[in-house]
This record gives C-alpha cells, sequence and structure tokens, in this order.
C-alpha cells in the first residue's frame, strides 16, 4: 500500500498547490496559509467578503461572479434538468406512463393512461408533476425519502436521455460556463453497455486474468473503437449546438470537458469485471478519457455485499494499467442507513485497495475504523474529497454540522466543491458555494483554494491542467480586482 500511494500520479504542480484555509465558524482561522496568488487584493477581498457573507443577496453576487475551477464529480444524466428531458421526450415521440409520471416507448395511448410526452408542456399541473418526479424539486420527505426520490428519478426519465449525450453536453458546458466553471470531468457509460455484454456472454471467473484474457479476445477494444467514433459525434453535436468557431458561440465553447468511465457497480461481478476493464482501456485508447468511477448506490445490497471483491478487482487491474487515473465513490453513507459494519471501511479500502486517487462525497469518514489515521493517510498522501453539499444533503440527509467538511479542512485534507447531480438536485455550483458559506462558514480563502484544488487534482494531462491553472489565476486576479472596490 506504501509504495502505490508514492506512485501517485500527481503533477509538480498539485504538490505543492493546496494549502489548507480555516472556517469561519471558529473566531479564529484553524490554519492561516496564504491562498494561491495571495496579494493585497486578495486580503482586501477577504476583508469585503467577511461582510457581506451574511447579506444573501450581496453574497450571491459576489459567488457567481467568482471563478471556480472545475467540478471533478458530475453525472452527465444528473446534471441535465427535467424540463430539457420533457422537451427532448416530445420531440422524440416518447410516452408518458401518468401513473408512475415515467417515460416509455411508443405506440402511446389516447385513453389518458399514456399520452405522447409532448402532451406534458399543455398541461401546467402534470407539467409540474414531472418534474417533481424526476428531480428533487418540491421534494417532501414525509412522503418519499430523498434517498429513494433521487436515484428513482434517473429511471423515469431515462430513455430521453438516449441518443441525447451531444444535447446534454451543449447543456451542461453552457451551465458552466455561467457558473464561471472551466473544466468538466463527466462521468459517463461511454460504450453503452458493450462491455457488460461480453462480461455475461463469457461469465464470471475468480481467475480474473483468464476473465480480462477472454474479454480482450472476444472483442472489447472493437466495441470501445466505436464508443469513441460515438463519443466523436457527440461532441460534434455539442459543438453545433453551441455555435462554437463561430460570432455568437456560446460561452459554454470554452469549458474543456474529460470524460470519466463510469461502472454501475449493482450488476452481476462478471458485468462489473467487464466494465472496470473497460475503463481501464479506454483511458489508454482515448486522452478524452482520464480515468474512472464506480456508480450507483453505495448503500444497495450488491454494492454492499461485493465492496471488497470490487476493490480485488481493481487492485489487479491497477497492476496492470498503473497509469490509469481512479476516484471512487466512498462513504456516501449515511448512520442507520447500511449496518454499523457497512460504515467502517469502504474509504480506507478504497483508498488501499482501490488505489483511489479521489474520494467522491466521504460523508462516513468519522465512521470509518481508526477515523484519525485515515484522515491523517488522506491529507499526507493528498486524496481529495469531491464534497457534494445538496447531493448529501438530499439524499442522505446529512447537512450543516453533521457534514464532515470541517473535520476534513481542520485534517488538511484537500476537498473541492462539486454538484454530483445539479440537474436532480436542483442546483449548481454557484449554489453549492453559497450552501459552503452559509451552512458551512466557509471562508473566502477556503472557498479560493477550494476552486483552485478543483483544478489542481483534476485528472487533465499536465498540458491542460497547466493551461487551466493559468487562466483560473488570471481570472481570479481580475475577479479580485473588480471586488476589492468599496463601490462594488
Amino acid at each position: 500500500m506504501a509504495s502505490s500511494l508514492r506512485a501517485r500520479r500527481r503533477s509538480p504542480l498539485s504538490v505543492a498547490l493546496f494549502l489548507t484555509a480555516g472556517c469561519a465558524t471558529r473566531s479564529t482561522p484553524v490554519f492561516t496559509a496564504p491562498t494561491p496568488n495571495a496579494s493585497t487584493n486578495s486580503a482586501a477581498v477577504a476583508r469585503r467578503f467577511d461582510n457581506l457573507r451574511h447579506d444573501p443577496a450581496r453574497l450571491l453576487l459576489f459567488l457567481r461572479d467568482m471563478p471556480k475551477g472545475g467540478d471533478l464529480h458530475s453525472h452527465l444524466a444528473g446534471a441535465v434538468y427535467a424540463e430539457s428531458f420533457i422537451r427532448w421526450a416530445g420531440e422524440d415521440g416518447l410516452c408518458i406512463i401518468t401513473e408512475t409520471l415515467t417515460l416509455a416507448p411508443p405506440p402511446c395511448s389516447t385513453d389518458g393512461s399514456r399520452p405522447l410526452a409532448s402532451s406534458i408542456a399543455t398541461n401546467a399541473t402534470r407539467y409540474g408533476d414531472v418534474i417533481d418526479a424526476w428531480s428533487l424539486r418540491n421534494w417532501n420527505a414525509a412522503r418519499h425519502n430523498g434517498h429513494d426520490q433521487f436515484f428513482e428519478s434517473f429511471g423515469k426519465f431515462g430513455l430521453a436521455a438516449r441518443g441525447r449525450t451531444g444535447d446534454m453536453l451543449a447543456e451542461v458546458s453552457a451551465q458552466a460556463a455561467a457558473d464561471k466553471v472551466s473544466y468538466l470531468e463527466l462521468m459517463q457509460t461511454l460504450d453503452g453497455g458493450a462491455s457488460a455484454s461480453l462480461g455475461r456472454q463469457l461469465g464470471y471467473s475468480d481467475d480474473f486474468g483468464r476473465m480480462r484474457d477472454r474479454i480482450l479476445a472476444a472483442g472489447l477494444k472493437d466495441s470501445l473503437a466505436r464508443a469513441r467514433t460515438t463519443l466523436d459525434a457527440d461532441e460534434a453535436r455539442r459543438r453545433a449546438l453551441l455555435r462554437c468557431g463561430t460570432a455568437t458561440a456560446d460561452a459554454g465553447c470554452a469549458v474543456t470537458i474529460r470524460y470519466l468511465y463510469q461502472v454501475l457497480r449493482g450488476r452481476s461481478r462478471e458485468e462489473v469485471f467487464a466494465r472496470i476493464l473497460a475503463g481501464f482501456e479506454m483511458t489508454r485508447l482515448d486522452s478524452r478519457v482520464v480515468g474512472f468511477n464506480l456508480v450507483e448506490p453505495e448503500d444497495d445490497p450488491v454494492p454492499m455485499r461485493d465492496f471488497s471483491l470490487h476493490m480485488a478487482m481493481i487492485d489487479f487491474l491497477h497492476r496492470l494499467y498503473p497509469d490509469v487515473h481512479i476516484t471512487l465513490h466512498a462513504g456516501e453513507l449515511a448512520e442507520g442507513q447500511v449496518p454499523p459494519d457497512g460504515l467502517r471501511f469502504h474509504i480506507r479500502k478504497s483508498i488501499e485497495t482501490g488505489h483511489a486517487e479521489r474520494i467522491g462525497h466521504g460523508v462516513a469518514v468519522l465512521y470509518e475504523d481508526d477515523a484519525d489515521g485515515l484522515l491523517r493517510l488522506m491529507a499526507s498522501h493528498r486524496i481529495l474529497v469531491e464534497i457534494a453539499l445538496s447531493s448529501n444533503d438530499g439524499i442522505l440527509g446529512v447537512r450543516g454540522d453533521r457534514h464532515p467538511l470541517a473535520t476534513y479542512l481542520r485534517y488538511g485534507v484537500p476537498v473541492a466543491l462539486a454538484t454530483d447531480d445539479e440537474g436532480v438536485s436542483r442546483s449548481n455550483m454557484t449554489h453549492e458555494y453559497q450552501r459552503a458559506v452559509e451552512e458551512q462558514g466557509v471562508d473566502y480563502a477556503t472557498l479560493k483554494m477550494m476552486a483552485h484544488n478543483s483544478l489542481a487534482f483534476a485528472f487533465a494531462d499536465a498540458t491542460d491542467k497547466a493551461r487551466l491553472l493559468r487562466e483560473f489565476d488570471a481570472a481570479i486576479a481580475q475577479f479580485e480586482a473588480r471586488w476589492a472596490t468599496p463601490a462594488r
């Protein structure tokens, strides 16, 4: 384990860039090291921030204007707002099952039980009900828990996402630009499940080497080559919709997008192995794919039962593909959601066996065995935590001082804010920053550092990362020059 952690693939830039700042909830910050590009303007802006942080209107203006770096934890389908899925479903001639508000393929019916999805937009009540069913908008915990409401929404709107990857890319690019986000790492099933199909056909074996050889021989690389061609078309669609390269180009054209191959971990052992292998292989085949992640609810029966097995699969393949970046959902759990034993090891095992360079969520860190030692390990080995405040509140009910963000900061663990599924959560990056200030007491120095971390710990190649950091530093300098003046 120690040798693998020493071999972390960090650029020289990222080693020196994380300096932990304090939380304003304390009378004095726990950490007072200077933030990147500390200057007279930085100090002046920090003082202005302290004066406006309790003024919601002025705080919102400040945060909307602030450059926010990257979003390292975003599921593409979950990042799209329900209104877009409603529009696409209507254009594609899909049906809506009125009893469950779930999309279905045609033929539709005329008796009102399965009308055309295009009819949603002509009925204001139904339109609102569908948005509520496909997101956490107006979610009522007394009627339905947030966890189930969140994850069930994907099955309701899922059909509208088919064939719309380019449209989704355009939407999330435009939203990122509006939020002053310059870089996205988007989780996506890039091969459409072709690797899972190969896994099912070939079956499972405890001999991971034999499984890998059989899957490769069955044509995995051919499937991934087709996935690359599809991604080319999707990105061309994105550029066309955003009018990139024209005089009226959308600001979203300037957002750099990279992909994380997502592995559905709630499936059979053979499917999960095949998908993990595809993730490793895809990063070798296409420079746009910069790593992989395991997705689907961590508390579901299969991920709970097979968690250690999944880590063993990653450990085996990591030895063959040591240069592939890994970020893992881990600790997206709350007390009482699973038996106590299920809270005790997921984050540590993701790092020590799964070779995770970043952890998604990490909410249950304090329930892990030797939590103090784990936090110190994460700090010393620069394991960044992707913090998704709105998602953790909606899905887990963890918010305010129950959230471990302040603990991560006290230990010096690098963190960055993320949206997770901004469409389903009805959030955006500006809102995540607002929650960090209003609910977590984060000060300006910490906000600025988290934004910097979101680029310094990105999986983008060295050239892209250096460019993104230069652009961020320039944008922050301009922002601070604007906000340092008392007239603003």
